[in-house]
């Protein structure tokens, strides 16, 4: 029954992309009461909605802006971690790319890791129900599902340049790097709808708001979970904004708590609540409930280095602050301002005889890297991303005070075969820079600011530029062996009523962007969750 009282059957923690896709599926049954708490506001905000303007949200109250720690192989310096902090979470600042992974991820995940179910031909209905595809068809795709998928309405000339530098230096020409395979180079598909931004909030929440049996509560981080023994019978937040502001609640879940905050404020909130590793949580003060010395292990994310050329043409921040342009995004949802910045790319294996890729590059008609001043020039970046980290980090609490950011170590490099992968990477980037015809509309190196990138420089750069490309995941690994912390059904380990549905379920890193595969992961999560199997038939 709709709930009352402070009682619901599921209680959602957190309204990013798993988030809202849960409350969408979940509330599809009216007698089911279903509540969800996210500890950010709205995304009403314009910049949301403007492809081209997610930058400007990195750093606002709208964004945890999480820190590393000092990276021992990058100088010591920290790296920057943006997670979305309104509803539709991290769907609401992305870039947008539309990417699934590769085949070999899924599979990997049940053959190695214990993943029962999560083979890629058991998880690629999910995408398909998930997908609204306008361009692409057949067998591999869906175009009536409610996350809208679109070709970009806008792409810059460096963009479509550098495809054709890169199959003329070797790569293959690919249109969909969602079907048949992910190899080679060309334009991304971007979650968008007619110009603009398409969130998990937009193709999920909003279609439910309106249901009675659907309570969203903004500005509600929940600081714990409420326990009998070892069952979760609810969650504990604050609320942050209104009347009752730093006022606590609790609220009481019939059927299950769902966490969905993510690579970061899942595991943060097991470990608060005494679930995870023991040791550590004993040198806290916190009662351990369940000793699990998977949660917030096994840290990783897509270590990304970025090279940035000076350009003959206009880029997309000279041509996004024409009053022209404006006026015409404003009018037409057209133009520049469409643009999701990273418009191409590719996908390569540094060995040449691998059949899958370990590189994805992001190609962006402007200058893009974590801590780079405005250039007074036109610029272009090509970055590569390393798609199979071996290298591996770790999340732990600073303190019992759920407000204060964990301690976040990426631990970056410490595998040395990623640096060595990394360096391949950004060789291939320098050779297609200098082929075709894109050597036509690039200037000079601009970062580095040299051509000749022989070992001591790209050892340099590497250290003073790595970043990430922002798709943490692992810190909730699902499987069977000893650091998983969920099983296949996502089930907290050791835990009754409790599952997590978010990117940290992931035992190895997807190739590709993460917002895809995170909502497969939901859509599959609600037919587990209401006992349907697979539901697809």
């Amino acid at each position: 029954m709709p709930a009352k009282s402070g009682s619901y059957d599921y209680i959602i923690v957190g309204a990013g992309s798993a988030g809202c896709v849960l409350a969408n599926r979940l509330s599809a049954d009216p007698t089911v009461g279903v509540l969800l708490l996210e500890a950010g506001g709205d995304d009403t905000a314009p910049e949301v909605h403007i492809p081209a303007a997610f930058p400007a949200l990195i750093g606002t109250e709208r964004d945890w802006a999480y820190l590393s720690v000092e990276q021992e192989r990058l100088g010591g310096r920290p790296v920057c971690l943006p997670r979305g902090r309104m509803l539709g979470g991290c769907s609401s600042m992305n870039a947008m790319v539309y990417i699934r992974g590769n085949p070999a991820d899924f599979n990997g995940w049940r053959d190695h890791h214990g993943a029962a179910g999560w083979g890629y031909l058991d998880v690629l209905p999910y995408f398909i129900r998930a997908e609204g595809n306008t361009r692409c068809r057949g067998p591999l795709h869906g175009t009536d599902g409610p996350q809208h998928v679109e070709d970009l309405v806008y792409r810059h000339e460096l963009s479509q340049a550098w495809v054709e530098s890169a199959v003329k230096w070797g790569l293959t020409a690919n249109e969909d790097f969602n079907g048949e395979t992910q190899m080679g180079a060309g334009p991304f598909q971007v979650t968008c709808r007619d110009g603009l931004r398409w969130s998990a909030s937009d193709a999920y929440l909003r279609p439910a708001l309106d249901r009675p049996n659907l309570t969203v509560r903004t500005h509600a981080q929940v600081s714990r979970l409420l326990l009998t023994g070892q069952r979760v019978d609810g969650v504990r937040y604050r609320s942050g904004a209104g009347p009752h502001a730093g006022t606590e609640f609790s609220v009481y879940a019939q059927t299950e708590v769902l966490l969905c905050g993510g690579s970061i404020n899942s595991p943060q909130l097991l470990l608060l609540s005494g679930i995870g590793p023991a040791e550590q949580l004993r040198a806290l003060g916190i009662h351990v409930l369940v000793d699990s010395p998977g949660v917030g292990a096994n840290l990783h994310d897509h270590p990304t280095v970025p090279l940035i050329w000076t350009t003959h043409s206009t880029d997309l921040a000279d041509l996004a602050a024409d009053p022209e342009v404006i006026a015409d995004y404003k009018t037409q949802r057209r133009g520049p301002l469409a643009s999701n910045l990273c418009e191409a790319g590719a996908f390569f294996a540094t060995d040449d005889s691998a059949t899958t890729p370990d590189m994805q590059v992001h190609v962006a008609a402007v200058a893009f890297a974590d801590g780079l001043a405005k250039p007074d020039r036109p610029c272009f970046t090509a970055s590569v991303s390393l798609l199979t980290p071996r290298s591996r980090g770790n999340l732990r609490l600073r303190s019992t005070d759920p407000a204060q950011a964990p301690e976040i170590d990426l631990n970056f490099y410490a595998n040395h075969t990623d640096t060595t992968a990394v360096v391949a990477g950004i060789r291939t980037l320098a050779q297609i820079s200098s082929t075709g015809p894109l050597t036509s509309r690039l200037d000079r190196p601009f970062l580095p600011d040299r051509a000749d990138l022989d070992d001591r420089t790209l050892a340099e750069h590497l250290a003073r530029w790595t970043q990430t490309v922002y798709h943490p995941v692992g810190t909730c690994s699902m499987g069977t062996g000893k650091a998983a912390v969920v099983d296949p059904e996502l089930r907290v380990h050791g835990v009754d009523k409790l599952r997590v549905v978010d990117a940290s379920v992931m035992p190895t890193v997807t190739r590709g962007n993460t917002n895809a595969p995170t909502i497969m992961i939901a859509e599959k999560a609600a037919d587990l969750i209401l006992g349907r199997g697979t539901g697809l038939g």
